[in-house]
């Protein structure tokens, strides 16, 4: 009690001291690791970060520290385990804490500055040295690069701002081969990509700005804009999820997210009806996107692309002509759309014009099989057209069915039914007309014949027989005028 009286104490504060004393003796011994502990933790640590086990490793380093938090070296020993896990946020603090502990600590304050550096910090890096580093080389050059990247930085900055995106591109080359985790610099070059109308550079340049800030909100909003722009409509959503998933309130992305959302259900729907055969509903589903989003270009060449193949599937060769024709117009290095308008015109019967698109489309597409055989079969048809056309001697589209051609048959047969000519001549001119009203009707109502003449094959043909030409055509009704001697009369079937 003799301290107590001469710290000038009464009775009762002096046993609440001295209460209080042993109470913190006894939770030291509770609570804080002994030294044999705190070193088997060290010790467990070094042999888990050696075997690659880093997540177990730190685990035994965050108890050595908690059990001695004065030691510089436990604190430099978890850093490493941090850098091991490519954590380099969570290293700088306890490089930190172990350069406090130890100021002249060598290898922490190199360890810092090379953080430092990567993250584009320069002046940080600066100051990270003491006095005591000037004869370190590996401290020295840490400096230099430093103050090097303090200039160019300033460089990157003051061209950027005169508008000369081309030069801050090249400087902050440079200032991203000294700073590989610095988001800033590569969010001011991806800046300058978009002035320069190349989006694709600028999403390589902002994807890990991503990972390099931890609530980077607006880049992922930024690059769920620029993947929607360019049509990647299924990546722009990927990003526009992972801002909200940082915050679910955020007002700009859930705005911007509703709209991807709707769009991206739209052109999937689109695609699905395509691969159903549902073309008329997927023309319906392609118009709404174009409604939908108006105002980005792709979008619309992709709805009207999509739209001109849908209209050849259903044979609609007038409007599938136009469609295209508009298409092609917005876009005319598409192949594509080439190819659908080739189709069109080979419905229509215009064979030369097909030629010519599909000619065109192997220019921009010469590896296609689909444009090359397309291609070999629209001169097929032109060839074809130029001697006998089934469809135009009937008068019938190309799509034309059974019923209509027998109906067109029979009323061509009956006005050029030869019996019903008076004179030689015009009895030459009817045969002739007749002979070919009745193959094509044998051709036309033959799917086996009329699959072959739509691929350019001309069934009749003498060239295209086994043998060659020596055969004798076949004619579908009873009697070859050709062979008669005098006056005939014909027998034919109307069926």
């Amino acid at each position: 009690m003799e301290p107590c009286r001469r710290a000038g104490l009464s009775g009762v504060l002096c046993s609440l001291s001295l209460l209080c004393v042993i109470l913190d003796i006894q939770l030291d011994g509770v609570l804080g690791a002994t030294q044999a502990e705190i070193e088997h933790h060290l010790e467990m640590g070094r042999k888990l970060l050696a075997a690659g086990q880093l997540a177990e490793a730190l685990s035994h380093y965050h108890s050595a520290v908690e059990g001695d938090s004065k030691n510089y070296l436990t604190f430099y020993k978890r850093a490493a385990v941090f850098l091991a896990m490519g954590k380099s946020k969570s290293a700088l603090p306890d490089l930190t804490k172990a350069i406090q502990l130890k100021p002249d600590f060598l290898a922490a304050r190199l360890q810092r500055g090379n953080i430092l550096l990567k993250q584009g910090s320069a002046a940080f890096a600066v100051l990270n040295h003491s006095p005591r580093s000037s004869d370190n080389e590996e401290a020295q050059n840490q400096l230099m690069k430093a103050n090097e990247l303090e200039e160019l930085q300033e460089e990157a900055q003051a061209a950027y701002h005169q508008g000369d995106y081309s030069t801050t591109i090249t400087v902050l080359e440079r200032v991203i081969e000294i700073s590989p985790w610095d988001p800033e610099s590569r969010e001011l070059r991806a800046e300058c990509y978009i002035r320069m109308g190349d989006p694709q550079k600028a999403i390589q340049d902002l994807t890990p700005t991503t990972r390099l800030r931890n609530d980077n909100r607006a880049a992922f909003l930024k690059l769920s804009k620029l993947h929607y722009s360019l049509g990647n409509h299924h990546e722009s959503l990927n990003n526009i999820r992972e801002c909200l998933k940082l915050d679910q309130d955020d007002k700009e992305c859930f705005s911007h997210y509703k709209q991807v959302k709707k769009l991206s259900k739209q052109l999937d729907s689109a695609e699905e009806l395509i691969q159903e055969g549902r073309h008329q509903e997927a023309i319906e589903k392609y118009e709404s996107v174009m409604q939908t989003e108006p105002n980005v270009p792709y979008y619309t060449n992709l709805a009207k692309e999509r739209i001109c193949f849908c209209l050849v599937k259903i044979k609609s060769a007038t409007e599938a002509i136009d469609v295209c024709s508009e298409a092609h117009q917005r876009d005319p290095r598409n192949a594509n759309v080439l190819r659908d308008r080739a189709e069109a015109y080979i419905l229509n019967q215009d064979y030369e014009k097909a030629v010519e698109d599909y000619q065109e489309a192997r220019e921009f597409d010469g590896d296609s099989n689909d444009i090359k055989e397309g291609l070999e079969r629209a001169q097929r048809l032109l060839k074809q057209s130029r001697k006998r056309d089934y469809y135009k001697i009937l008068g019938v589209s190309r799509n034309a069915n059974k019923q209509e051609i027998t109906k067109a048959y029979r009323k061509l047969a009956q006005q050029w039914h030869p019996d019903n000519f008076q004179s030689e001549a015009e009895k030459k001119e009817a045969e002739k007309k007749f002979i070919d009203i009745a193959s094509a009707k044998e051709v036309l109502t033959d799917p086996e014949m009329r699959q072959k003449f739509d691929a350019g094959e001309d069934p009749l043909d003498p060239e295209n027989q086994q043998g060659g030409g020596g055969g004798q055509q076949g004619w579908p009704f009873h009697f070859n005028p050709f062979e008669s001697g005098g006056s005939f009369h014909f027998k034919f079937q109307y069926n």
